[in-house]
């Protein structure tokens, strides 16, 4: 296990010094206000960024262009895609900087904590077989929202150190993505677990630090938004999970399971059960205010406090329904030979 390293609780003062060897790939669609906050915070790498941009209509094609950023835009005739257009702009730095050695991937709502990036090249060269490296992500506005809050409280349920997977804000080294051939492109969700999984599969590590990298907007505001988000997280556990349903090490497997086994077999069972056994089927429901207060105590295990365990506990629980119509979604469009197109959450 690789040394754990402490987060920097000091503010968002110390300048990213450029480093010639890197590279940044950020995407995004109609993530206005947000995007723009984005490149500020990327104002020393700008000559060396790639922005990827999936259809939007919020002018941030010409803002990024203002500012001398490399855009690509892709073609929309071919459905949208996350690791699409990562793989796009991968392509698109190396050819316009092929001395590059560490590429920075990037959500567009995503605002780089000053001083991460040299932070992870410190511990890159320290640690020569870690593959991808990301660190703390926090919401910037979760008192907007119980859906804010919640999203930072899973940003950070996670302990420092080698990890299986990291989240969509990494930094990677360019020999790890030629290994392993990129993103899937083909996924519509959870390209970043799947992407993680093949270069463990390849030999590499992946750590995360306890450093801050990124700020998130969620910009999550009402309770259908939560639901698409998780529905889409859902479609991202199948799509992961079939394609490597040969694999028992593929993580994405526990979490199908866990989705089908408490989001349909077990209320279909009580419920069809129920008049056979005069209703007494019904008390088997316990089963999930049981989990609930599992997940509950986990988190209070590792000092969150108690409003913020109950607040995980429950959404978690209740997530296993829209996992599970996500799964669904997966393998009704796999049967009939659809494909999946993209599915987004935020409103404005």
């Amino acid at each position: 296990m690789c040394k754990t390293h402490t987060a920097n609780t000091g503010s968002n003062t110390t300048q990213n010094t450029p480093d010639p060897r890197v590279g940044i790939v950020t995407v995004a669609r109609n993530e206005g206000e947000r995007f723009r906050t984005c490149l500020q915070s990327l104002s020393e790498y700008l000559d060396r960024v790639v922005y990827v941009d999936s259809g939007s209509s919020d002018g941030s094609v010409e803002y990024a262009r203002s500012l001398g950023v490399s855009v690509v835009e892709l073609d929309p005739s071919t459905p949208f895609r996350v690791s699409r257009a990562r793989n796009e702009g991968f392509e698109r730095l190396m050819e316009e900087h092929p001395d590059t050695d560490f590429v920075l991937f990037l959500d567009g709502d995503c605002e780089v904590h000053k001083g991460w990036i040299g932070h992870a090249l410190r511990l890159m060269e320290e640690m020569p077989g870690t593959g991808a490296i990301g660190g703390r992500r926090r919401e910037r506005f979760p008192e907007n929202s119980i859906y804010n809050r919640l999203a930072d409280i899973e940003w950070n349920n996670f302990t420092p150190g080698e990890i299986e997977a990291t989240g969509g804000d990494m930094l990677v080294r360019v020999k790890a993505v030629r290994d392993v051939g990129g993103f899937d492109a083909e996924l519509m969700a959870g390209e970043d677990p799947e992407f993680c999984f093949r270069l463990r599969r390849a030999g590499w590590k992946i750590y995360r630090t306890d450093e801050q990298i990124t700020t998130h907007d969620a910009a999550m505001m009402h309770f259908g938004q939560w639901w698409r988000r998780t529905f889409r997280a859902g479609h991202g556990y199948a799509e992961c999970a079939w394609k490597h349903r040969g694999d028992p090490g593929n993580p994405e497997h526990r979490k199908t399971r866990s989705s089908w086994a408490y989001g349909l077999v077990l209320p279909a069972l009580i419920i069809v059960s129920a008049p056979f056994t005069f209703g007494l089927s019904l008390l088997a429901l316990g089963i999930y205010p049981l989990l609930a207060f599992r997940l509950y105590r986990g988190m209070r295990k590792k000092n969150r406090s108690r409003e913020d365990s109950w607040i995980y506990a429950l959404f978690v629980t209740t997530a296993k329904f829209p996992h599970m119509l996500g799964q669904c979604k997966f393998h009704r469009d796999r049967l009939l030979g659809k494909k999946s197109f993209i599915i987004e959450y935020k409103e404005d």
